[in-house]
């Protein structure tokens, strides 16, 4: 960033090329892709059961339901699943999106920044159900599954392509930025928004700037990281609507000299892709299948599983327990000292390695204050050393590897030793899509049965393990499906 501002030309600059490419994307480009709808449609169930399971929890549901007690918006509104609120599309967006995210069990995405792109559901499926309830009371037809299959996509594209090389987390920037500027881009095409008000909207969404990562790190670890996606796609939809509106556009949002997004945030690095937007990312996205556990510590809890029956009876025989990670998992969750609360505890390798040891599970309930008082966690918690791997840094960023691997190895007081267990690929990577996919579906089936009626549950199975019959289903009655 410039120390002298200087004097700036106040002639109007060409559109960034990065706002067209988005824009241009985000309207104009068509998926041929089998394998992304098919991911797609894995992705759509995995991420409302992820929702529903989140409802068990009050410091979710009492964040949820419109802005204040009475303001619904019936009959148009979108319907929140495992709920009755039907409300207006940002508000329903925040609902979503904060549901589906509460318990860090929806999809991941690991390049040089991380992220969970199904966050975008809460736009997407707040825009889809508005228009669709819109259209048919217009006697139009409504959007189909399909389309809310397409623009998840897309959204997955737009943040995990911009994730690829841009690290806004070492300028203390959290990854739901990314969230908003595919919300923002896909809610306003989905609008019917033109390439010139699409554009204008991801200049807005740049301009916002970003969330600062303070609630995810230590010592302010708190529960708005479960909230902020949320907040980033209903700010999407927002921006959309502006757009839509006529508000005008900004075309060096990222690009001006001092007080463009580059020069502010990114300490004057310009933002780049190093692939044209397709559906890359959908094909690869990485599924949290087994546990609700900070995705650079899925594989790490798979090996303190692979150990519990060794261990559970010798706990106290425990001198030391190495934790072998990546980089980017040294940097995120390597955490020492107490634990304040369930957001602390789910960003913590050694909390998710010593409860798998201790009980042989790893559930969203190991993270409240109930499990957590067990003396015996951060008993083994203390005898943890993390070490990081230069192997698994470099394969964690290898296009053709993306592996997240992890390795735990027990070591006893008699100086005897457990086994090195090592996983490189979670259950939920694309490697282990065959083994994954079942275990996908079963989790999928019982976060559903938890709020819904087996009548319901029968319907949602029928149509969803059928490719062909949830794409041609309207997405109002999808949604129906999902309404109390």
């Amino acid at each position: 960033m410039s120390a002298d501002m200087g004097t700036l030309d106040t002639k109007r600059p060409e559109f960034d090329e990065l706002l067209t490419k988005i824009a241009r994307y985000a309207l104009e480009y068509k998926i041929n892709s089998p394998l992304a709808y098919e991911t797609a449609r894995y992705c759509l169930m995995d991420t409302i059961g992820c929702g529903l399971l989140a409802l068990n929890f009050p410091a979710c549901t009492k964040l949820l339901g419109p802005v204040v007690e009475g303001a619904e918006f019936r009959p148009l509104g979108a319907k929140i699943p495992g709920t009755s609120y039907q409300l207006e599309p940002e508000r329903a967006a925040f609902n979503v999106g904060a549901m589906v995210r509460w318990l860090d069990f929806n999809d991941t995405w690991l390049a040089a920044e991380w992220g969970h792109p199904s966050d975008n559901l809460g736009a997407i499926w707040a825009v889809a159900d508005y228009l669709s309830r819109k259209n048919i009371a217009e006697g139009k037809e409504p959007l189909k599954v399909k389309d809310v299959l397409s623009a998840m996509i897309k959204a997955h594209e737009i943040q995990g392509v911009l994730a690829l090389d841009n690290c806004f987390n070492k300028v203390g920037l959290d990854h739901v930025l990314l969230v908003r500027i595919a919300s923002t881009a896909v809610a306003c095409a989905m609008l019917g928004g033109s390439f010139e008000e699409v554009r204008n909207a991801v200049s807005h969404a740049f301009i916002d700037g970003g969330a600062l990562r303070t609630y995810r790190h230590a010592p302010n670890t708190g529960s708005r990281k479960s909230w902020a996606a949320g907040d980033a796609s209903s700010r999407g939809v927002n921006l959309a609507l502006k757009a839509i509106s006529g508000e005008m556009g900004y075309p060096s949002a990222l690009s001006a000299e001092f007080w463009g997004f580059e020069d502010v945030k990114m300490r004057g690095k310009k933002l780049t892709i190093p692939q044209e937007f397709g559906s890359y990312v959908m094909e690869n996205v990485l599924f949290k299948i087994s546990f609700p556990a900070e995705f650079h510590a899925q594989t790490a809890v798979e090996c303190a599983l692979k150990l519990h029956n060794e261990v559970k009876d010798k706990l106290d025989s425990i001198e030391k327990i190495v934790i072998t990670t990546q980089e980017s998992g040294h940097r995120i969750i390597n955490k020492v000292g107490e634990l304040a609360n369930p957001a602390d505890r789910d960003h913590c390798i050694q909390y998710m390695v010593a409860v798998p040891l201790v009980f042989g599970r790893l559930t969203a309930e190991d993270y409240e204050d109930s499990v957590a008082s067990d003396r015996r966690i951060d008993a083994l918690r203390d005898k943890m050393v993390v070490e990081v791997d230069d192997c698994y840094t470099r394969e964690y960023l290898e296009a053709d590897k993306r592996s997240i691997a992890n390795a735990v190895q027990i070591f006893y007081k008699d100086g005897s030793k457990s086994e090195k267990v090592e996983v490189e690929y979670p259950i939920g990577h694309k490697r282990r899509r065959a083994e994954g996919i079942p275990v996908l579906v079963a989790k999928f089936e019982r976060n559903i049965a938890l709020k819904l009626s087996p009548k319901k549950c029968g319907q949602i199975k029928a149509v969803c393990s059928d490719q062909a019959k949830l794409e041609s289903m309207a997405f109002n009655e999808f949604s129906d499906l999902f309404a109390l």
